[in-house]
């Protein structure tokens, strides 16, 4: 029996218009969310994410600028003009497109972001708060995984959950969300990466196996638990001559294999991607609201 496919564009696109009609109500009270977007360089991944995210603003409501930036833009630039929009009163989210060029600290300029508008919620700040499950903003990735999982009934309580890949964007924090003794966490975590000996022998643990690795077709069937649910990650493009683009894309999971093992199971594309967007659109509208509570 073939999995059943978690559809995250369909339940991301019911949390558009569940945001459509949160906007359209903060209108009424004569408050529009505000985003900005910060994007540094010419990274043809990162335009594209961009104009994506401005995009969907513009269908919930929300007001969106984009601030682009030269490659050879310093760390000092483009913390000064962070401080500005942290002043502004009709930008509600900041958004800094990563990755940013290499002669730029990262951490000093997340740091700078003020944590009532870090919407992407990577600051040490928003994760600290995390870490403690206090109200905060939720890194978007992580937040869309536990927004799957939950609207297509699955509860991570009492299971056994692998992440494979450590990043500060994904891994880490999806592992302490899954961990935190609130509702979405209380599992079991396991937070694999390139150093994990026998690794197979640890994802077929999982009850809920989560591949964020960046290989593409990892994953394989024999190193999945039957009965499983897995959330793939992974985008990567492959060389593919009879697409008119000249290659697809797919995740860190051997999809054809896994579908065949696992209960339930994400596609690439259309599974976690249109999530993190989503994500950062609720985020965005959380902002405007917690700062209509401050005036």
């Amino acid at each position: 029996m073939s999995a059943r496919i978690i559809d995250g564009k369909g339940i991301a696109s019911q949390i558009i218009a569940e945001l459509t009609a949160e906007v359209a109500d903060l209108a009424k009270q004569g408050i529009t969310p505000g985003l900005a977007v910060i994007l540094v360089g010419e990274d043809p991944a990162s335009q594209v994410y961009v104009r994506n995210k401005s995009a969907a603003c513009e269908r919930v409501g929300i007001y969106s600028e984009t601030k682009r930036l030269p490659q050879k833009t310093t760390t000092e630039e483009l913390v000064s003009l962070i401080g500005e929009l942290n002043q502004r009163r009709d930008i509600h989210g900041i958004l800094v497109q990563l990755p940013l060029p290499p002669q730029m600290d990262t951490r000093l300029i997340l740091t700078s972001l003020s944590p009532m508008k870090d919407v992407d919620g990577f600051s040490p700040a928003s994760l600290g708060m995390m870490l403690w499950g206090s109200p905060t903003f939720i890194p978007c990735t992580p937040a869309g995984i536990l927004e799957l999982l939950q609207r297509s009934g699955i509860d991570p309580q009492g299971k056994r959950a692998v992440i494979i890949g450590r990043s500060r964007l994904v891994g880490l924090p999806l592992a302490n969300l899954l961990a935190l003794k609130r509702k979405g966490g209380n599992a079991t975590v396991t937070l694999c990466h390139s150093f994990t000996p026998q690794l197979a022998s640890i994802t077929k643990s999982a009850d809920i196996l989560v591949a964020a690795m960046g290989k593409p077709g990892f994953i394989k069937g024999e190193m999945i638990k039957r009965g499983a649910v897995v959330i793939d990650v992974g985008i990567n493009r492959v060389e593919d001559a009879t697409r008119k683009r000249g290659y697809r894309l797919v995740g860190d999971v051997d999809f054809e294999q896994a579908k065949m093992v696992a209960s339930a199971i994400t596609p690439v594309p259309g599974g976690v991607g249109p999530m993190t967007v989503a994500m950062l659109l609720k985020n965005t509208v959380q902002a405007a609201k917690w700062s209509s509570l401050q005036k």
